[in-house]
């Protein structure tokens, strides 16, 4: 792999792991959540810089199907960044303690938990559209140069299994009232395992994931189809 790839790859894993620390606020704490908050938006901009060359394409070539699902679902998920950035530097108690804003805590609230939830889904998703390019440096990290119709039977098992806890995860947690924005106030059980907390949200981005990787695939599907067509 190429050095810039591999720093890549590197921001990518980071940026996920903060995405799961994050949405487990009542399990560390205020300080640590917007130190590492902080350093998400750090990688968020760092994550852009290394792929400079997606937005200098963006108004170059035709639109299929995959690009546009791609396109909208990479413009919400900097709505969801930009509503966190600003959200969380308008409540922070520590990090930006030190800036002169009064008021609009109110706002700040309510763009929090949107940005945090659909925020958290949003990347999922973006995660899943290019698991194939992930699976692919998988391999050639792991040596595996063959396809095999077993691993993929397996892997294709594992992802129902995951996305059907991840189902029954999202209807346990409520999520539906806080990206509908119906209540301005998170439940948060303190005591509850860290452990089982990010099984859970693992396997709700688990979901995500699954459900844009085969949304991806339909797409390529369709597209190939239209150019044999053709």
């Amino acid at each position: 792999m190429k050095p810039k790839a591999i720093i890549k790859l590197a921001v990518d894993i980071f940026m996920t792991l903060a995405l799961l620390f994050l949405m487990g606020y009542h399990l560390w704490g205020d300080a640590p959540h917007e130190w590492v908050g902080a350093g998400m938006l750090v990688l968020f901009i760092a994550h852009h810089i290394l792929n400079g060359n997606w937005h200098k394409t963006l108004f170059k070539g035709k639109y299929n199907a995959m690009r546009i699902v791609t396109l909208v679902i990479d413009f919400l998920v900097l709505v969801s960044m930009l509503a966190q950035m600003y959200s969380g530097i308008v409540m922070s108690r520590h990090v930006f303690a030190f800036l002169p804003i009064d008021g609009g805590m109110a706002l700040a609230r309510r763009l929090h938990i949107l940005g945090a939830y659909w925020g958290f889904i949003l990347m999922s998703l973006h995660l899943g559209l290019h698991w194939n390019m992930i699976l692919g440096m998988s391999r050639k990290a792991a040596g595996i140069k063959n396809s095999s119709k077993i691993r993929s039977i397996i892997a294709c098992i594992a992802g129902l299994v995951i996305a059907g806890y991840g189902v029954w995860v999202f209807i346990k947690r409520d999520l539906l009232t806080y990206l509908l924005l119906k209540t301005e106030f998170v439940f948060l059980d303190y005591s509850e395992s860290k452990i089982l907390f990010y099984i859970d949200y693992l396997a709700l981005m688990g979901l995500c994931v699954f459900i844009a990787h085969y949304i991806a695939k339909l797409c390529r599907r369709v597209q190939s189809r239209k150019a044999v067509r053709k």
